[in-house]
């Protein structure tokens, strides 16, 4: 398999930062400015270091659970990854941005090795690495392909990008997904490349705090979400807007239904945008099955992963989730029910 590797992950979408860059707070515009250009930058290094031996899978001395987290100190991407601050086994540090990297990179691990007996984001137990306190104030958080940035946020719209486990797992499925189908990052199957980091950051947090579908606030962001902005998240599985007229971040564009497909060539041709299609459908159908929804759909959703490849699209999407239910639970089993239902429900 031909790994996309010069693919770069941000958990905040262009469309969300040029609606900061276009508030009438003049700190907030500056940062949003900073973290348009942060993010190009990012660009082309993740570029540059795909033409470079890769070293995007450095396997754990143990081959169990290896966390290495870094601080850049305020500096750019070219210091990358900095100063190493904690590894694995050892003490917590009095900085919050440091444990959180650490102990939700941690749960990410435990999660994808405890439900689905994977090993690490390769599977075969690549070391976690993070880097916290990129530049000053940044709003973002990134997956570059060999390991986790994250910036601190500018204290109104963001607060920092650790604290939020959900986040951190959508990240790190990124990683999941390019061992996996490698879904190319472009139109729907870049859309379903979003989908599958909030489905699976998703069910991170609930799996961490044990909650059914119904307890689940079904949110990706909710914890680094700033004072200035009156958002839930910066998506919701649910039906409706994780914000709408926010004075900071505007309107929540996701559609949840495939006749409100955006079509255009912005965001990669709307992979954080579409992606709200899928991500409806996975709630309806967890809502459906009931309980807790890594135990049943997240192994329809794993199998679905596994099976797709690069150039998938949404009607495939469909099927093999459809068929990943049969494989697990039977013909005409609830689940197989379920998942169906839930895809005709947003329009397939």
């Amino acid at each position: 398999m031909s790994f996309q590797r010069c693919c770069l992950h941000c958990i905040l979408p262009p469309y969300l930062l040029d609606e900061l860059a276009k508030s009438a707070d003049p700190k907030v515009r500056m940062l949003a400015v900073e973290a348009i250009a942060a993010s190009a930058e990012a660009r082309g290094v993740r570029k540059t270091l795909s033409t470079m031996p890769q070293m995007s899978a450095i396997p754990s001395p143990s081959g169990k659970k290896h966390r290495l987290v870094y601080d850049l100190q305020g500096k750019d991407f070219s210091a990358l990854p900095g100063k190493l601050v904690r590894s694995e086994g050892q003490r917590r540090r009095k900085d919050p941005a440091v444990n959180e990297a650490y102990d939700h990179s941690g749960a990410t691990y435990d999660f994808y090795l405890n439900v689905f007996n994977r090993n690490s984001l390769d599977g075969n137990g690549m070391s976690l690495i993070s880097s916290v306190h990129l530049l000053r104030n940044l709003n973002n958080a990134f997956w570059n392909g060999e390991q986790m940035v994250y910036g601190d946020g500018d204290g109104r719209a963001f607060i920092r990008f650790t604290k939020s486990l959900d986040v951190v797992g959508h990240e790190l499925t990124h990683g999941v997904v390019t061992h996996t189908c490698n879904l190319a990052y472009r139109d729907e199957s870049g859309a379903l490349n979003e989908h599958f980091a909030d489905a699976f950051g998703a069910m991170i947090k609930q799996w961490k705090l044990k909650q059914t579908a119904t307890q689940a606030d079904w949110l990706i962001g909710a914890d680094i979400m700033g004072p200035a902005t009156k958002a839930k998240g910066l998506r919701t599985f649910k039906a409706g807007k994780a914000y709408e007229n926010d004075p900071v971040l505007g309107t929540d564009p996701q559609p949840k239904h495939l006749r409100d497909q955006y079509t255009g060539s912005a965001d990669n041709g709307g992979v954080h945008i579409n992606s709200g299609i899928p991500n409806h459908a996975l709630y309806l159908a967890a809502m459906k099955i009931g309980g807790r929804a890594w135990l049943r759909l997240g192994r329809i959703w794993y199998r679905t992963m596994l099976s797709l490849n690069t150039n998938s699209v949404f009607k495939d999407m469909v099927q093999t989730s459809v068929a990943a239910a049969v494989t697990e639970f039977g013909n005409k089993s609830a689940e197989q029910k379920a998942v169906a239902a839930a895809w005709k429900e947003v329009g397939f």
